[in-house]
């Protein structure tokens, strides 16, 4: 997964420029969406079939908006600051710890999820767990080693999944990245959870991310039906 996550954040961050210049415009423009008028013709006659489809998207768009309003996305969560990317899969969280700690996060919208019994003897069926990814980034300086933390956000739960020492000022070939985390010694897997837990990188920033990308999630989709039902029109 550490691979992956690596890949995708390198193609992610070399893409061309968002479709919107921020996210309040791109709820403006998604409230604008229900003012228009799909079969207002003017003196362009549109074919029944083309109707349909702009009616289908208008319907669409609307119950969205309805169904869950989208609302202003947060700017900032305890000491981070929130970087959103419209029309992206990535928000980039920064702060810092100390006189010369900076911390990155770089977190993905839903990637995955679990399937788990509903809590309750006599229940049945299962609950859908939610799952992003978070890639933690702790620098001291130039020329200072970085501690980078692969981790799992689950709803109210953060887990560790890798940790790794980078050097960027110096190329490794095969550099050696640490040991399996699930293996390493109880009270060394707890220092480290404490470590993220003193710099504000905990549970409670799993909760704050899960509203987070459920927002922009409606955000996107909202934007993305009002691009399709624009080119369509055209």
């Amino acid at each position: 997964m550490a691979g992956f996550i690596r890949t995708a954040r390198r193609t992610i961050l070399s893409a061309s420029k968002p479709l919107t210049n921020g996210s309040g415009s791109r709820i403006a423009t998604a409230s604008s969406l229900l003012q228009y008028e799909p079969y207002a013709t003017g003196t362009v006659h549109k074919s029944p079939f083309k109707a349909n489809i702009l009616r289908i998207l208008s319907n669409e768009i609307e119950y969205q908006h309805d169904y869950a309003p989208p609302h202003q996305p947060a700017t900032s969560f305890n000491s981070f600051m929130v970087e959103d990317r419209p029309g992206e899969k990535w928000v980039t969280m920064r702060g810092k710890h100390g006189d010369n700690e900076e911390i990155k996060i770089e977190v993905t919208m839903f990637d995955g999820c679990v399937f788990v019994p509903k809590p309750g003897e006599d229940s049945s069926g299962e609950d859908v767990l939610l799952h992003i990814s978070l890639l933690v980034d702790i620098s001291k300086g130039q020329g200072c080693p970085e501690l980078e933390f692969l981790c799992s956000a689950w709803p109210g739960r953060l887990e560790i999944q890798r940790v790794y020492l980078l050097n960027r000022d110096r190329i490794v070939t095969n550099p050696y990245m640490g040991p399996d985390f699930r293996k390493m010694d109880g009270k060394l897997k707890k220092m480290l959870y404490d470590y993220l837990e003193a710099r504000g990188v905990n549970n409670e920033l799993c909760v704050f991310l899960h509203e987070y990308m459920m927002n922009k999630d409606r955000i996107e989709l909202i934007q993305w039906l009002g691009n399709v039902k624009s080119i369509v029109e055209k």
